[in-house]
């Protein structure tokens, strides 16, 4: 999903929270709640492992799609039909199978309709007049003669099976026709855009898709709402759309049939970008309103095909710019970055720079973390401000410069959290927008030798928003958030701590190390919070259940102080004696920096581990002369909430 930029929050967050005086100074820090043992509740099973990873016997099921669509541009409509082969690989029989059906949010009668509040919120529809949600018909269960037994209710769908589905690799084919209506603005994940040449239409969550079955919670069935994103089985796409000849259609996938669908000269400047590193055109601006610019008929059918994913979304529009470039990557493997846009989205720092921003971004992915699997990545310029599919985006279309870098990195990011590791997102919003905001900034580091790197300074103002006393924790799913807290608890607040663990805790070689291998285990596979704990903990060796509990399981705030300084024996030459505080519910490792009077700077670094049975700390300070300050926390990298008891002398 789309992501702001700190400044931006900081910017939101100083202004529309609610900043307490922080003036405490009775101590409320209990180190038996901090450090207390029993932060897992479970112990490691054979399907996950205590120490992180997939268990020897771990399983999950499949799921793979054979959909055909046409859009229908009069109508703003698309009718289909898929079938999906799903496979059992649990260890029990299964009576019946769920399916989602995101299509029905836009009904009218929808929960999620009926829970979107008065006030401005990105979860709604076009208009309240507009009546979404599928009409399905034609259901058939491979092996029954009868019409299945099916129940829909809201954006959940209940398929009783004749005769069960047998465990460990038992497999049926559903197959059914379903039809709906385009939200002109879907919940900023699907919808339509006017412009001078046309419509675009950005197609997502469209076809009926089987709700996970885990060793977690059975069959995951929460309703979805707007807030919530998605948890999706993986397997394989075939895809034809079938859509008016003058429209170009982009797919998250690869085109199998591209002489069909390319004019003679597009097809030669699409097999050449496949091996271009700077972007070539495909169609440029003044060969969109050319009608030799696309095949002389009345409809095209564009098919693709997608291996291991677990969705897929696509766009049609007459009014599409193409361009594209070779990606490469570390396997010596190649993939093609592609955008498609319209006219106005072209020029001015914009959308003519998209195919080397999602160029540059898959490549830095796959070289720092794990290599991209898919044979395409397509940027989209539409009315979504930024959603992410398996190798396709949505961005907004008026984007540019370092808003377009950040959506696009942000957005193609997402291929790695939730499109390969494969978390909850409806429950663990924080697994997949967290972790990609956190691969994202680092990603901006080095785009282009910093062209788009924030200076961020201090960092005090930051820690005020993140760790608001209203704010609820971070473990909470999405929907039991306030809508204006999303962006500081599901992106920024677990983002900000994977920094503080890599810069502060752990340290940026052992830090990085230890997330590739979290990475690599789940790739494909669905991890739980607990799974993420876990590898972190023993690949680096450091026991950090008090940092999961206090930024994570709860909302806990940092406040350290110094107390009292006084010289060994009234003697500035023998050194002082300093004691630190801490005053406030967090615990963190302890910085300082000492100033003499000659100007030389001190600085002692202590380990969190003071803090394991003790409010309060006494320590040395080796100096040899007075002391004109001491400070806490003097790079202002703690989320210290109360930065005005961090000197001595006191303000």
């Amino acid at each position: 999903m789309i992501r702001k930029t700190f400044r931006y929050l900081l910017y939101i967050g100083l202004a529309s929270l609610t900043i307490p005086a922080f003036a405490q100074q009775k101590s409320t820090y209990n180190y038996s709640e901090a450090f207390g043992p029993n932060f897992y509740t479970s112990n490691g099973t054979e399907y996950r492992s205590a120490s992180g990873k997939p268990g020897p016997a771990y399983w999950q099921n499949a799921a793979s799609y054979a959909i055909k669509a046409k859009l229908n541009d009069q109508l703003d409509r698309i009718s289909g039909s898929v079938q999906i082969k799903y496979t059992n690989n649990s260890p029990e029989d299964l009576d019946f199978i769920w399916l989602q059906l995101d299509q029905n949010l836009f009904s009218n009668e929808s929960r999620g309709q009926a829970t979107i509040p008065l006030t401005d919120s990105r979860y709604g529809s076009s208009n309240n007049k507009f009546e979404g949600g599928y009409k399905i018909n034609n259901m058939k269960v491979s092996g029954q003669d009868q019409t299945p037994s099916y129940t829909i209710s809201d954006t959940r769908m209940r398929v009783d099976l004749a005769t069960p589905l047998k465990s460990k690799g038992g497999t049926v084919t559903l197959s059914m026709d379903f039809e709906f209506s385009i939200p002109e603005y879907g919940a900023d994940r699907t919808g339509i855009l006017t412009t001078a040449n046309g419509k675009i239409y950005a197609i997502a969550q469209w076809y009926p898709r089987v709700c996970v079955f885990d060793d977690i919670l059975g069959w995951n069935t929460h309703p979805y709402t707007g807030p919530g994103e998605f948890y999706l089985e993986f397997g394989d796409y075939d895809v034809e759309i079938t859509a008016p000849a003058n429209h170009i259609v982009v797919l998250g996938g690869e085109l199998l049939n591209p002489s069909e669908v390319w004019t003679t000269e597009q097809l030669q400047r699409y097999n050449s970008a496949k091996t271009s590193d700077r972007t070539l055109m495909i169609r440029n601006e003044a060969e969109v309103t050319q009608k030799s610019s696309r095949p002389n008929k009345k409809e095209l059918t564009w098919k693709y095909n997608l291996k291991n994913a677990h969705d897929v979304a696509w766009a049609s529009s007459p009014a599409f710019i193409i361009d594209a470039a070779r990606i490469k990557l570390p396997s010596g493997k190649s993939a093609l970055a592609m955008s498609a846009y319209p006219k106005e989205s072209n020029g001015g720092n914009a959308w003519e720079r998209s195919t080397e921003y999602t160029k540059a971004s898959i490549e830095h992915y796959s070289q720092k973390w794990f290599e991209y699997p898919y044979p395409v990545a397509v940027n989209v310029a539409s009315n979504v401000g930024g959603m992410e599919y398996p190798a396709l985006s949505f961005c907004g279309y008026k984007a540019k410069a370092g808003n377009l870098w950040g959506v696009t990195d942000h957005e193609f990011g997402h291929n790695w959290f939730p499109m390969i590791v494969g978390s909850n997102e409806r429950l663990h919003g924080w697994m997949d927008e967290g972790f990609n905001t956190f691969i994202n900034d680092i990603s901006t580091e080095v785009f282009n030798k910093g062209e788009y790197a924030m200076k961020y300074g201090k960092k005090n103002s930051l820690s005020l928003a993140l760790f608001n006393p209203s704010l609820e924790p971070v473990i909470n799913s999405p929907q039991t958030m306030k809508e204006r807290n999303i962006g500081y608890l599901v992106y920024y607040k677990p983002a900000f701590a994977l920094h503080l663990l890599r810069d502060e805790i752990i340290g940026k070689d052992r830090f990085d190390k230890a997330f590739r291998k979290y990475i690599e285990h789940w790739a494909y596979k669905h991890p739980s919070p607990n799974d993420f704990f876990r590898t972190i903990e023993n690949e680096t060796g450091e026991n950090l259940n008090w940092f999961w509990r206090g930024l994570f399981q709860n909302n806990w705030q940092m406040d350290q102080a110094i107390t009292d300084v006084r010289y060994v024996e009234l003697d500035p030459a023998k050194g002082a004696i300093v004691t630190i505080e801490n005053l406030d519910k967090l615990p963190m490792p302890v910085e300082l920096e000492a100033t003499t009077e000659s100007g030389k700077k001190i600085t002692v670094k202590l380990p969190v581990e003071i803090w394991e049975r003790n409010n309060k700390w006494t320590f040395k300070l080796q100096s040899t002369e007075k002391l004109t300050q001491i400070k806490l926390d003097p790079r202002s990298v703690f989320p210290d909430t109360n930065p005005d008891n961090n000197t001595w002398p006191t303000k």
